[in-house]
C-alpha cells in the first residue's frame, strides 16, 4: 500500500471521528436533522476508508453503499446488522436533507448516535486489521 493511500485512509478515519463528535454536539443542541446528516457522514467516511484499504472506491454514495454490501456485508466480513444500520442511516440522511417537514424524535437520534459510535469503532478496527496485515501501523488511536 502506498504512503499516500495510507495517509488518505487515516484522514478518512479522523474525519469520521470528528464528524461523529459533531453529531453528538448537534444532537445535544436539539438540531436533530443536522445530527442525522453528520451520523451518516461519520459512517460514510469509515466505509470509504475500509473500501480504500482494499483498493476499492466509488464516486457516488450509492456506489460506496453497494461495494460495502457486496464486499463486506454479504461475504460475512461485517455483521449484517452493521450493513443494515448503514442502509438505515443512508435513507434517513436523505429524508433529513431533502424531505419537507422531516423530523426525528430525540430518543431515536440518540439511539442512532450510539449505533453510529459502535459502527465507527467496529469499522475502524477492521481498517486497523487490514493495515496491520499490510505491515502498516494502526490507523485508529
Amino acid at each position: 500500500m502506498t504512503p499516500e493511500r495510507r495517509a488518505y485512509i487515516r484522514y478518512r478515519l479522523e474525519r469520521a471521528r470528528q464528524t461523529l463528535q459533531d453529531a453528538k454536539v448537534l444532537s445535544d443542541m436539539g438540531s436533530l436533522l443536522s445530527a442525522v446528516n453528520r451520523l451518516y457522514y461519520a459512517c460514510f467516511y469509515c466505509v470509504s476508508a475500509l473500501l480504500l484499504s482494499e483498493g476499492q472506491s466509488a464516486s457516488k454514495h450509492t456506489g460506496v453503499r453497494s461495494l460495502f454490501n457486496r464486499l463486506w456485508v454479504k461475504t460475512g466480513r461485517v455483521p449484517k446488522d452493521l450493513g443494515g444500520f448503514y442502509g438505515t442511516l443512508f435513507d434517513q440522511r436523505q429524508k433529513a436533507d431533502y424531505a419537507d417537514l422531516a423530523g426525528f424524535p430525540p430518543e431515536q437520534v440518540r439511539g442512532w448516535l450510539q449505533q453510529a459510535t459502535e459502527f465507527v469503532s467496529e469499522v475502524c478496527r477492521l481498517v486497523e486489521k487490514t493495515l496491520a496485515d499490510d505491515g502498516t501501523s494502526p490507523a485508529c488511536g
